[in-house]
Order: C-alpha cells, then structure tokens, then sequence
C-alpha cells in the first residue's frame, strides 16, 4: 500500500519520524510531501538532518501558511502519486490543506491527533481540527477524551485510540538529546520560553507577555520563531538583560534544554505535552489548551496574555508528586502502522 503524508512545520517533523519508522517496517511505501509551510532552515530542512527522516518526495516551498495556496499543489501530487491514503497531523493550515487536497481528490485521510478540543474558536487551529476530523476516514486518538469529542460530534469515520506520537518521538529523542547537546547551565537553574502562535505575536498580546518575562528574575533562555523576533524589532519591545534570546534551536538542542529546566513557559501544545514528560512544570500562554489533563492535573497552568499570572505562576510553579501516564505509552506510531495495514491491504 502506498500513503501519502503531508508535513509541513516543526512538531509535524518531529511527529512524522517514529511513524514513518513503523510505516517502513510494517512494509508500507510512504510518500511525503513538505509543504513549506515553515521555511526557515532552522525549523524545516535540519530537521530532516537531525531526526535521519528521508527527504521528502516533494517541496511545495511556497513560503506561505495559507490553505487556499497550498490546496491546489498538493492535489496535484496526490493525484500523481495515486495512494491508498494521504496522512496528515495535528492542527495547521498544512493540515487542513492536505485534508482539503485529500477530499478534492476522493482519496481516503488518516489524522494522527484527531478529537483534540481547546473549546476556543478564536484559533485558527480549533477550526482546523474540526474541519479535518469531519473530512477524516480513519482518525487516531491520542486519547479517550478525544474518542468521546469525535462521538459526540458525530463524525462519519472510523476511531481508534492509539496514544500520541510525540510520546514515541519524545522517549526516543531525549535521552540522544541530552547526550548530544549538553547545555551550559546548572539543570533547573532557568526557564525555557517560547512564543510563536499568531495571536501571541501580535500587539497588545506580544508585548504583554514581554512584560511578564521581563518581570521574572529568573535566568530565561528564549529561542525567538523568526516570526515572533521580527514582530518585537518592529514595535520596539526590549526585552530584560535575564532574559537571553537565542537564534531557533533544532529539536534536538530544544529537548536537550527543555528537559532540564526549571519551568518551560510556552504556547506550544507539543511542548506543554514534552513538559509533562520531561516531568518539568509548565505555563501556557494561552486562555485555553486542548491538553486539558495537563492543567486538571496541575503540571500544566494556563496565564493567557496577564503579565502578573505569569509571574506568579512560574514563581510557584512545581510538578505534582504523582503523576499518571498520559496521551500514550511510546508505540502510537506501531498501532497506527498495524491499522493501516490491516485496514488497507493496498493493490
């Protein structure tokens, strides 16, 4: 059988290599195409390099993140490829993008990620969910709630409870990570920070939240999205001399730092997940998320954009003593491969 994958930013690399693992080993021919969704060097091409991911089939290199643009070229190659399947992951315009293609092109879709809810539909991404898992035929799971979202929804596909593959990626990388790239500092001894979803880098978010990290006295390493770096040199936020902004890291270098510091404060959901299992606490700077277990829990808080939440949070902020397992025990990517398989026994 041969599956067509859609990539097209960073966590959906990270995502894309113990998957693409169990798909060669469970002898399924994998095309994949990039996107380009994210073009930069750092948060694309040496990905690939780092994670040894085969270089895609096809780079669309289309340096833009929207759906409507990427739609057409996508199609195109999946009626050229003619699979069994395309695959798409999480919540980004290229998700949706590939979904669209996928229903253009009466070819069936897979969603690795599917039932996640923040119940925010200001984000972009919530609309993206939704509309994929409604195109969706087969939809993974991370978890049980998400089965429960997509019943309720009346979805027309087909539902399997899988676990996460960042789990997977997750318990592979770290461990390599921090043997790679050990980091100049004390482990605990600072904060990891990242910002980059569209709402956080736009006025008057972005420069609430430079208030709040300036205001923490703590040690802060800050890898700046291009995005985020640019919006701040265009409206003159400054940020303290505690808080050090560094050039995108790959993800190696990322989980290597992340893993070891005291609090990782983000909008990131892949990170808020990679927090719990790094068993590091964490401060979302977001209203909502849809990793609520995180935050029912206590290892995960949410501050929004309030500059004085922030600083609270992170002062106090701890892991809770016990800890249960969630969103999957590290071998999402082989039951997703045995559904595949089973489900389509290609031509």
């Amino acid at each position: 059988m041969k599956v067509f994958t859609v990539v097209g930013n960073r966590p959906q690399f990270i995502k894309a290599a113990p998957l693409s693992v169990a798909l060669g080993a469970a002898g399924v021919d994998e095309v994949v195409l990039h996107t380009g969704q994210h073009y930069d060097r750092e948060l694309s091409g040496v990905f690939f390099e780092e994670l040894r991911l085969r270089e895609p089939q096809f780079q669309l290199d289309l340096q833009s993140a929207d759906p409507a643009e990427m739609e057409p070229a996508i199609a195109a190659h999946i009626r050229s490829e003619a699979p069994d399947l395309v695959l798409v992951y999480g919540d980004t315009n290229s998700t949706v993008a590939g979904a669209r293609a996928a229903a253009a092109s009466s070819i069936p879709l897979a969603h690795v990620e599917a039932g996640l809810r923040s119940g925010d539909l200001s984000m972009p991404e919530e609309h993206n969910r939704i509309e994929t898992d409604r195109i969706a035929w087969l939809l993974f799971c991370p978890d049980d709630r998400s089965r429960t979202t997509l019943n309720a929804e009346g979805v027309l596909g087909r539902i399997y409870v899988v676990g996460d593959v960042m789990s997977d990626a997750s318990r592979q990388f770290a461990p390599i990570a921090r043997a790679r790239f050990p980091i100049p500092f004390e482990p605990k001894s600072y904060i990891v920070a990242t910002v980059h979803r569209q709402a956080n880098v736009a006025q008057p978010r972005l420069g609430r939240i430079v208030d709040g990290l300036n205001r923490i006295e703590e040690r802060i390493i800050f890898p700046a999205h291009p995005r985020t770096r640019s919006r701040m040199e265009e409206t003159g936020l400054a940020l303290a001399e505690h808080v050090r902004i560094v050039d995108p890291l790959s993800y190696l270098e990322l989980a290597a730092l992340a893993s070891q510091a005291r609090v990782i404060v983000t909008d990131s959901g892949g990170l808020q997940k990679e927090a719990y299992w790094y068993r590091v606490p964490c401060v979302t700077l977001r209203p909502s998320t849809e990793w609520v277990d995180t935050v029912t829990l206590g290892a995960n808080v949410l501050v929004d954009d309030d500059p004085a939440a922030l600083v609270e949070a992170v002062a106090n902020a701890v892991m809770p003593s016990w800890l249960p397992v969630l969103y999957g025990d590290g071998h999402a990517s082989e039951r997703i491969a045995q559904v595949l398989v089973a489900t389509i026994p290609g031509r």
